[in-house]
């Protein structure tokens, strides 16, 4: 961990950019500067621990981390994948708890921490934060509450040929952009171990085909089948 030092206009920009700020006029956004650091992860660190105290806001400037949790056997569960842009550490932020989640760098990160006590205290003094805040955390109970019919409903096999059906070529293939095994896993709420059977299933009944990391739709109609649950 390394604290990268940065100028008032990267600072100020990272703040513009941040989806809890829309709206608020750089006048406000200044009074955020003295609680803001740009904090660099290597690949493998730990940004912090499940059940810590929250340190403040995560936004990522580059880089990606993963959210997960640990069975008592040692077990891993990715939560979810995160990458440039992307916001995280809300929880604890706003209901003063501690971090619910276990996170690490997938890979060399810059990360903004914004300070937890001075983000309260502008609430406090500018309200009109809130409507953008609830905004987000509602768009984020949104997607949870997707994910858990997802979970419901279908079988792991049948939500990871959805989503197969919904990737881009890029994100199929052999390039920076590809989902991992453990990626598909956390977008599908499950472990590497069940998308690698999944994958197996999916490629004896001829819909895709596995080679070298890259997947490959052979057949969209036997995919669209699995599904819809009758693959």
């Amino acid at each position: 961990m390394q604290t990268i030092p940065t100028g008032l206009n990267e600072k100020m920009q990272a703040l513009r950019e941040c989806p809890y700020f829309t709206g608020l006029g750089d006048d406000i956004l200044a009074e955020f500067i003295p609680g803001l650091r740009l904090i660099r992860y290597e690949r493998g660190e730990v940004v912090f621990w499940q059940d810590e105290p929250c340190p403040g806001l995560q936004i990522i400037e580059r880089g990606m981390v993963k959210l997960f949790k640990l069975s008592p056997q040692g077990r891993e569960l990715i939560v979810n994948i995160f990458k440039d842009g992307a916001t995280f550490a809300e929880v604890p932020v706003f209901d003063g708890g501690n971090t619910p989640v276990n996170v690490a760098a997938l890979e060399e990160s810059d990360i903004w921490q914004l300070d937890t006590a001075l983000i309260r205290n502008m609430m406090e003094k500018h309200p009109e934060m809130s409507k953008q805040v609830m905004l987000n955390l509602a768009k984020n109970l949104r997607m949870m509450v997707g994910m858990i019919e997802e979970v419901s409903f279908y079988q792991v096999a049948q939500r990871l040929a959805r989503l197969l059906s919904q990737m881009s070529p890029e994100e199929l293939g052999d390039n920076s952009a590809r989902l991992t095994q453990d990626q598909l896993a956390a977008r599908l709420g499950t472990v590497r171990e069940v998308v690698a059977r999944a994958l197996r299933e999916l490629e004896h009944s001829g819909a895709i085909r596995v080679n070298r990391r890259q997947i490959r739709i052979l057949d969209a109609r036997v995919l669209k089948e699995w599904g819809e649950g009758m693959g």
